[in-house]
C-alpha cells in the first residue's frame, strides 16, 4: 500500500481519528473503568503520539522506541485527564507524551549529569505535569518556581542539563537547496579575529576569491555576523549567502591544500 510506514507493527496509513464527541464518550466511559474504552482511546490517539516523536527524529533513537515511550506517555494521558475540565485532550495529553519521551532519551543519555541536577529536573518534571492537569495549559517556569519554592534559573539550569544534545549540524530549515543548520546560526561574539586570516597561503587564496565572497567571509568571520544579519546587510536571501559561504570555504581549502602538495 503505497504511503504505508509501519511502527511497532502498526500501519500509521490506517490510523482512525476520534470525533470530539466520541472522544468524550470514551474518556467518561474510561475513567469509570471501562477497557475497551480505553484501548480505543489508545488507537484513536496514536496519530498525535506520531506528531509527537516527529520533533526527536533528529536524536539517533530508533522511532520504534520513541513510538513505544511515547504510547507510554499516552496511556498516563488518558489515565490522569479530567473529562469535565474545558480542556482539550491533545492540550494534556502532548505535554505528557513529549514528557515521557524526554526522560527516556535524558535517562539514556551517553552525557552525565550530577545527582543533584537531576533531582531538580525530575521535580520540576514532575510538577511540570501536575500543573499542565490543574491549570489546562503548559505551565511556564514562573508558575513552577512558585509552587516548588526552586528559583527559575535553578529551573532553567537543571531542564538544560538533562536535555538531550542536539547537533550543530542538525538542519533548521530548507528552501529545497542547500539546507541551513544551527551551525549557520551561530554568532561568535568571542574569537571574531583568526590568525588564519594572517596566514600567507590563506590570505593569497582569499584574494583569489570575488568580490562577494571576500565581504560575506569578513562579515561572517571577522565580524562575527550571523547569516541572516550578513542577507540583511546585502539585500539578499539567507539560502544565497550561506551557498556563497560554503563555496568561498570550499575554494579556499582547495587552494590551501594545492599549495601544501
Amino acid at each position: 500500500m503505497q504511503g504505508k510506514v509501519e511502527l511497532c507493527g502498526v500501519n500509521t496509513s490506517q490510523l482512525r481519528i476520534l470525533t470530539a464527541k466520541e472522544m468524550d464518550a470514551l474518556l467518561r466511559r474510561s475513567r469509570n473503568g471501562d477497557e475497551n474504552a480505553r484501548q480505543a482511546l489508545v488507537e484513536g490517539n496514536l496519530r498525535l503520539v506520531l506528531s509527537v516523536i516527529q520533533r526527536f527524529d533528529k536524536r539517533g533513537e530508533s522511532p520504534d522506541d520513541l513510538f513505544q515511550v511515547g504510547c507510554v506517555g499516552l496511556l498516563k494521558a488518558i489515565s490522569n485527564f479530567d473529562p469535565d475540565k474545558q480542556v482539550r485532550f491533545s492540550t494534556y495529553g502532548v505535554p505528557m507524551i513529549a514528557g515521557e519521551i524526554r526522560r527516556y532519551l535524558r535517562d539514556n543519555s551517553p552525557i552525565r549529569v550530577s545527582r543533584s541536577l537531576r533531582d531538580v529536573a525530575y521535580k520540576v518534571l514532575q510538577c511540570k505535569e501536575m500543573l499542565t492537569l490543574k491549570l489546562g495549559r503548559e505551565p511556564t517556569l514562573e508558575d513552577i518556581s512558585k509552587q516548588i519554592d526552586i528559583s527559575v534559573q535553578e529551573i532553567s539550569n537543571a531542564l538544560d542539563a538533562v536535555s538531550a544534545p542536539v547537533s550543530l549540524f542538525d538542519s533548521v530549515y530548507s528552501d529545497g537547496g542547500d539546507p541551513l543548520t544551527i551551525m549557520d546560526q551561530v554568532k561568535d561574539t568571542k574569537n571574531t579575529e583568526f590568525n588564519w586570516m594572517e596566514h600567507i597561503t590563506l590570505q593569497e587564496g582569499f584574494r583569489r576569491l570575488s568580490d562577494r565572497e571576500k565581504q560575506i567571509l569578513s562579515l561572517r568571520f571577522y565580524d562575527g555576523k550571523t547569516q541572516m544579519d550578513v542577507a540583511r546587510q546585502l539585500n539578499i536571501s539567507q539560502a544565497q549567502v550561506s551557498r556563497l559561504e560554503k563555496g568561498a570555504i570550499s575554494g579556499l581549502r582547495k587552494y590551501v591544500n594545492t599549495q601544501a602538495c
